[in-house]
């Protein structure tokens, strides 16, 4: 279980691994092997490290809104309920882990679905979830790990796949899947995107007036964004909360320090995500074309960031939108009020935003995030029943992937309940059905595209 925590779970030694490999496999002389190798790790330490700002500046808004506007209720947190489900289902979250990458790579071997998961994080908290919906619908030992290794394999060429056409049209064919268990919202926001529309009308070729040029450094536009959404929020909660939480700072400049620590952490994102497509899609061909030819390998969402900035920032806050719409319908019909969380919204959201300014320009980007700020909300609502019986009932996972397998496979559960057997077979049908029925349609296109 070391080798399972200390290399597989981490995203940086993952993708490190990969490109070791592939640079071995391809007999590259032994400097551009260590380089490559340590390009590769480092550009997710940076990714990381510019996630961390961000989430450390996110981390300080929600006390303020809470204690400004009164939002109480539920917040989805998918460390919180991973760390919750390690105290009761480590080693079951381990062997799915394990078992599942080698699933991932069968599936890729044997299905036209090419695609190597790398997001190494995301594995994990996906098999922290099968372990636990699978344990609450009565499934253990041997079984639950069978089943939950074979459905995270599935799922980690199935999703990236899913969102393939929409991707193609993100990056312009930059050979680079994705590998992000929101991939449902991203799917249903690109969808949404090309009916409501135009793509051509793209966000990112908005002409702002002169005066306000400026605002096309999406670094400087994201600061001075978020320098009003934390002063109205420290204003709404006051100074003394401000202060306490600020430790003593002035409200005005304790605003500005983290709306620029906020942009400042999107920048190192961005600057990561370059590294890590530099290094790794070249390093990735050599591990491929051995294993499973013609793959591709997928990543995690702000591998979409640099195509379109602009994007990301309006996705995240017309998502948050979203939420705050949901929260206040939940509140009103007696469903669990699910506060949005700021962290899934500018990740989930701002990743909506792109899909959907690639098919439907700024209006997709709009109306795509904010359906999927709907989703997100609404389906953390629903899956809280089938984890509350193991103790989750305080937070749940806030993207969307998570969120339909975790009901679909309750739903299962309390549809055959007391039969573990029937259970599985169900759930083992219905991921055949869909894996079958996805080759087929593959085949039927590619042979379309051939006639034509």
């Amino acid at each position: 279980m070391g080798f399972v925590s200390d290399v597989l779970s981490v995203p940086a030694v993952l993708v490190g691994l990969v490109a070791l490999l592939g640079l071995l496999f391809q007999k590259k002389p032994a400097s551009d092997v260590i380089s490559g190798t340590l390009k590769s790790i480092l550009g997710f330490v940076i990714l990381s490290g510019g996630a961390t700002m961000l989430q450390g500046a996110l981390n300080y808004m929600g006390p303020l809104l809470e204690v400004g506007f009164g939002i109480r209720g539920v917040v989805p947190n998918n460390e919180a309920v991973v760390a919750i489900a390690q105290q009761t289902l480590g080693a079951q979250t381990a062997l799915i882990m394990v078992f599942g990458l080698v699933a991932n790579l069968v599936f890729a071997r044997i299905t036209p679905f090419k695609y190597i998961f790398l997001t190494g994080h995301h594995t994990f908290y996906m098999a922290a979830l099968l372990s636990a919906v699978l344990g609450a619908a009565g499934l253990d030992g041997w079984l639950l790990v069978l089943v939950g290794s074979l459905i995270l394999g599935g799922l980690m060429v199935l999703m990236p796949a899913l969102a393939s056409p929409y991707m193609d049209l993100v990056t312009g064919g930059a050979g680079v899947a994705l590998g992000h268990f929101g991939t449902v919202g991203y799917w249903l926001s690109g969808t949404v995107g090309k009916l409501v529309g135009n793509r051509e009308d793209s966000l990112e070729k908005y002409q702002f007036p002169k005066g306000l040029q400026f605002f096309r450094e999406s670094i400087i536009s994201t600061s001075l964004v978020m320098f009003v959404m934390f002063l109205i929020a420290a204003l709404a909660a006051g100074n003394a909360e401000t202060m306490e939480l600020s430790g003593g700072q002035n409200m005005l400049v304790f605003s500005l320090m983290q709306a620029v620590t906020f942009a400042g952490g999107v920048a190192v994102v961005l600057y990561g995500v370059r590294m890590i497509i530099n290094e790794i899609v070249p390093a990735f061909k050599g591990f491929a074309d051995i294993i499973v030819p013609d793959s591709k390998p997928a990543l995690d969402c702000p591998i979409t960031f640099p195509y379109a900035p602009t994007s990301v920032l309006v996705g995240f806050l017309v998502s948050f939108l979203g939420g705050l719409v949901s929260m206040l319908i939940m509140g009103l019909v007696g469903l669990p009020v699910i506060v949005p969380g700021l962290v899934p919204h500018f990740f989930v959201g701002g990743t909506a935003g792109v899909f959907g300014n690639a098919t439907g320009g700024k209006r997709g980007a709009i109306v795509g995030s904010f359906v999927n700020g709907i989703l997100i909300s609404f389906g953390a609502a629903f899956l809280l029943p089938t984890l509350g019986a193991l103790g989750f009932a305080n937070t749940t996972f806030g993207d969307a992937d998570f969120q339909v397998i975790g009901i679909i496979v309750g739903g299962v559960g309390n549809l055959f309940k007391g039969s573990p057997v029937v259970i599985a077979a169900v759930l083992l049908a219905i991921l055949a059905a869909i894996l079958i029925a996805g080759t087929v349609m593959h085949k039927g296109s590619k042979a379309g595209r051939k006639a034509a």
